[in-house]
């Protein structure tokens, strides 16, 4: 199947009490914020084969509500989005996302 069909079957986020913290003191990003980037219209999404070592891992290039442009690191686990990492994009990977959004 495949991963923007996944995605659509998926019915919720699944955080870790660490992963949520973790990327709001370091990177100053609320679990909302990261999950409006997956209703959110561009949203670009691949494999994340160099992280993935345990599980299959994804990583997306999204914007939220008030255009923040995000990256995050992800898996699905059931039919359940969970969040590992997010933060603001690069500009490397901002171009990315205005090339392939």
């Amino acid at each position: 199947m495949e991963l923007t069909e996944r995605l659509r079957e998926c019915t919720g986020f699944d955080w870790d009490a660490g992963n949520a913290d973790k990327n709001w003191i370091k990177h100053g990003v609320s679990c909302s914020e990261a999950e409006e980037v997956f209703f959110n219209q561009p949203l670009v999404v691949s494999d994340d084969d160099f992280h993935s070592t345990k599980e299959e891992g994804f990583y997306g290039l999204g914007q939220t509500n008030q255009q923040r442009l995000l990256f995050v690191v992800f898996t699905v686990r059931n039919e359940l989005i969970r969040v590992i990492s997010v933060r603001d994009m690069t500009k490397r990977e901002r171009e990315v996302y205005r090339i392939h959004g």
